[in-house]
This record gives C-alpha cells, sequence and structure tokens, in this order.
C-alpha cells in the first residue's frame, strides 16, 4: 500500500505513540467501512510499523439529536457489514451500541489507555468535531485524524468558496495531483500483525459487545433503545453491500440517462448513493474509480482548461461530465464549508446579500403560513409539496430535483426566513437519510441564497433569492405519476 498523503492527517495534541503498549486502536466514527478507507488505512500502518494488533471499535450513541429508528437501523446494518467482512482478518473488531444516553461515556478513554496510538475520522459535521476535541483532552498518546471525505483533501482549499463555479475552477486546477493518490481497496488482505484475540474483561463487562444480529431483526431490533421510535426505518437497506449494489445498479441502469432524465422525478435515474457516502457504507474514491472504469477515463484525457465550467474538464461522455459534477463539484464544495467555518449551520452563514434581501422582505405578507407540525404531517394547500414531504417521511429521501422546491416553499411560506431554516434542518435531519452532512446542509442553505447569485425580477418574501413555484415545476419535470404515488 502507498503511505496515506500527510494532507490528510492532523494530529490532535502532542502526545506522542506509547511503543510499550497493547495495540493500535481505530475508533471508526464517520468512514464506515473496510475498503477505501484512509483511516483504516493508516491505523493499519501504525500497526504494521509498530507490531501491534489492531482493534476497531465501531461505537453508536443513543443520544444524538434525531437519534430514531431510521438513523439508527440504516447504521447497525452497516456494523452488521463491516462485523461480518473482518470476521477473517487479523482484527479485533468491537461494535458498541450504547443502551442509554451517556452510558458509552469512558469507553474511548478505557481503550486509548492501553494503546499505543489512536487514529479517527476526521469529519467536519454534526456533534462529530466536538465529541474529537472532547477526547484528546482524555487520550494520552499520538491521537490521529484522518480525512477520507472527498477527492480533495480538506486541507488542500485555502479558503470558503462561496460559488460553485470557483470552486468547480479551483478543483480544475489542483485536482488531479491528488487523483494519483488512492485509498487502498483492501487494506485488510494480507495483513501480517499479532492477532488480539480479546479485550480486557473489565472493558467488556462494562461495555458489553452489541449483539449486531438481534438489533437487525425486523420489527422490535431497535425497540429496546432509548431512541425515537415515531420515524420508522426506510424500505432502503444500509451497510456497505447494499452501497456497492447500489451503485452496480446506477452504472449499469442509470448512468447512460443521468444527464438528460436526472432532473426528471418519474425516471429514476438518480444514482441514490447520498445515504451510503454519509453513512460512510462507500467511499467517493470507490465511487469515483468505478465510474471512470466504466467510461475508460484515465488523467489523460483531462483537457487542462481550468474554466470552472461544469461540462468539458473531464474529457469524459457527457453523462460521466455529469455525475462527477454532482460527485464533486457539488458534494464537496460542502466540505469545503464545513471544515473552515464553525457556523455552517447557522442564519448569519448565509452571504451578506441574501440576508440583506430577506430581510427588506421579511414583513412582507405571506399568503400561507404554516407551523413545524403542519409541514411535518404534510398538510399544506399544495399537492406536490406535499408529496414531497410523505416521500421524505416514507423513504428517507426527496427527489433531487423536487427538494429544492420543497425547501424554498418552506422559505415561502414560514413567518420569518430564520424560521424557515430552523424548520428545513429539522425535517431534513430528523427524515433524510442522507442528513446530518455537509451536502445536505448545502442544499438546505442553497434555498436561501447560499452557493448562488441575486436573481430578478425581486419579489415578495423572497427578494432577489431565486424563486421556484411548484406550478413552473410541473410544467418543467413530468410529476403526474409522482403526486400518484405519494397522494396519500
Amino acid at each position: 500500500m502507498e503511505p496515506v498523503p500527510a494532507i490528510r492527517i492532523r494530529a490532535l495534541g502532542e502526545h506522542p505513540p506509547v511503543p510499550q503498549q497493547d495495540y493500535v486502536l481505530y475508533w471508526m466514527t464517520a468512514y464506515r467501512r473496510t475498503t477505501w478507507n484512509y483511516s483504516l488505512q493508516r491505523a493499519i500502518e501504525w500497526a504494521s510499523e509498530l507490531s501491534k494488533p489492531l482493534v476497531i471499535l465501531e461505537a453508536l450513541r443513543c443520544g444524538y439529536r434525531w437519534a430514531n429508528d431510521r438513523i439508527h437501523g440504516f447504521l447497525v446494518q452497516g456494523m452488521a457489514d463491516n462485523a461480518a467482512h473482518v470476521r477473517r482478518a487479523r482484527v479485533l473488531y468491537y461494535p458498541y451500541l450504547e443502551p442509554q444516553p451517556g452510558a458509552g461515556r469512558g469507553l474511548v478513554a478505557a481503550l486509548a489507555a492501553r494503546a499505543t496510538v489512536v487514529v479517527s475520522d476526521d469529519f467536519p459535521c454534526f456533534f462529530l468535531p466536538h465529541m474529537y476535541a472532547a477526547a484528546a483532552r482524555q487520550i494520552p498518546v499520538r491521537f490521529e485524524l484522518v480525512d477520507s471525505n472527498g477527492l480533495l483533501p480538506l486541507r488542500a482549499a485555502p479558503k470558503v468558496f462561496s460559488r460553485a463555479f470557483d470552486f468547480r475552477r479551483f478543483l480544475q486546477q489542483n485536482l488531479l495531483d491528488h487523483l494519483m493518490a488512492m485509498p487502498a481497496a483492501v487494506p485488510l488482505t494480507g495483513l501480517r500483525i499479532p492477532r488480539l484475540d480479546q479485550l480486557p474483561p473489565s472493558v467488556l463487562r462494562r461495555w458489553p459487545m452489541a449483539d449486531l444480529a438481534a438489533c437487525c431483526e425486523p420489527g422490535d431490533g431497535l425497540r429496546r433503545l432509548p431512541i425515537d421510535h415515531g420515524v420508522p426505518p426506510a424500505p432502503l437497506p444500509g451497510g456497505s453491500q447494499a452501497a456497492q449494489r447500489t451503485l452496480r445498479e446506477f452504472l449499469d441502469r442509470k448512468l447512460a440517462r443521468y444527464a438528460d432524465q436526472r432532473n426528471q422525478p418519474e425516471d429514476d435515474v438518480a444514482s441514490g448513493l447520498s445515504p451510503y457516502l454519509h453513512a460512510g457504507h462507500i467511499s467517493v474514491h470507490d465511487v469515483f474509480c468505478q465510474t471512470a472504469a466504466r467510461d475508460d477515463w484515465h488523467p489523460a484525457r483531462v483537457t487542462g482548461r481550468a474554466t470552472g465550467s461544469a461540462e468539458g474538464w473531464w474529457g469524459a461522455s457527457r453523462p460521466v461530465e455529469s455525475f462527477l459534477d454532482e460527485l464533486v463539484t457539488w458534494r464537496e464544495i460542502g466540505f469545503n464549508m464545513c471544515a473552515q467555518q464553525e457556523d455552517y449551520d447557522q442564519y448569519d452563514a448565509l452571504p451578506a446579500w441574501a440576508r440583506e434581501t430577506l430581510d427588506k422582505h421579511r414583513r412582507d405578507p405571506r399568503e400561507h403560513v404554516y407551523s413545524l407540525d403542519q409541514f411535518e404531517a404534510a398538510e399544506t394547500h399544495d399537492p406536490l409539496w406535499n408529496a414531497a414531504q410523505r416521500q421524505l417521511r416514507r423513504e428517507g429521501k426527496i427527489h433531487n430535483y423536487l427538494r429544492m422546491l420543497w425547501g424554498k416553499k418552506i422559505l415561502e411560506w414560514s413567518r420569518q426566513p430564520e424560521d424557515a431554516l430552523q424548520i428545513l434542518i429539522e425535517l431534513n435531519n430528523k427524515y433524510a437519510l442522507d442528513g446530518r452532512d455537509p451536502n445536505s446542509y448545502s442544499g438546505i442553505f442553497w434555498c436561501l441564497g447560499r452557493y448562488d447569485r441575486p436573481w430578478g425580477p425581486e419579489r415578495p418574501v423572497f427578494g432577489t433569492v431565486r424563486y421556484m413555484s411548484s406550478e413552473n415545476t410541473a410544467r418543467k419535470v413530468r410529476v403526474r405519476a409522482y403526486l400518484a404515488r405519494y397522494a396519500e
């Protein structure tokens, strides 16, 4: 394996490795997979260098905001896949499900007390950065966070980009060098390190290994956990195996039509990968490489002209160019924001022009105003909006194009733009399988002007923030079957 690029490694604290300790600990928090994972690869590097066993801790708290059967179940299915994948590898996999809020407190510190090095995932969103900072104060050895978020390393961008055009041009100028370094596809293969048979009994007594098979049982598998049981599991299964099936189906059946039909709700040519990318069940590097292979793409096909255009730079087919712009530009611009701006989820993080125009129109009369409960129950006057909300509640997703309309209408039908933002965050993060993610915050804030520009004519409520209507949407895309499917 090639070494993990230094730009993707960040140490918290100044403690050195302690070689006389028992093992290397990989604390798996965001990249919940055993393939194409720079964090796992870095932990293996340390274990090989120090000739130590490797312990993989994959834990799941129950006290995080929006914890529910949908999110928990999706992640637990991924844990079951990971347990199966490492069964024959020379590592000790330790799954832990917190039975009560706070019950897992002290687990990482207890494991770190016997570790030579601790490695974890450098995810810049939700509660994870605060969790890492708190853990660093309790970890007495070398503690590294490793970036496996995107094709572009988080620290390769010198600033926060406010427009997709500018970020795309920066990618076109800088991305190729990073494409020359890829994580190992299957880093556990051929691993030659000592093996640890079991953890200390004192650890397992206090924090017993999760019974993943029981938790994956349909019906009552998660009922004993103190999470929100009012949000049922989505029909989409979690885990790396389901992620690979979804990717193959997209490449085999949908990619060729992606450029022309991805905005059509009734054609279903979207990749469906965002929940798996968010949960860490699949790597963007893996998706990129499999997509490039289908097009026989290689770096020599790049034109070399960094114009910022969404088409032409890759030198690939039109469907592949269209998909890669979504996968790379639009996905990773959100990571750029979250990694460099702590208030990425706050109203004041909107561009100044957007805040100014929304403030100018905050007292405009609203023809309709709905409460959070009415939005959540899909009880508006608009059948198309209601259908999108019902899809979110049932399936944990909304068709990509209709998701934009869904967000714009919440802005239009809320008393204040700040209220709209909080409703958007609540509904998205509670129900969407890809919520609580830099990419989903990009979509939410785009509805209020982030990554956009002023649009005329100036309108009530919106000002110069881009406007969308259900009537225009129904003229642009086919929605009759969609409306029928999510009518009630």
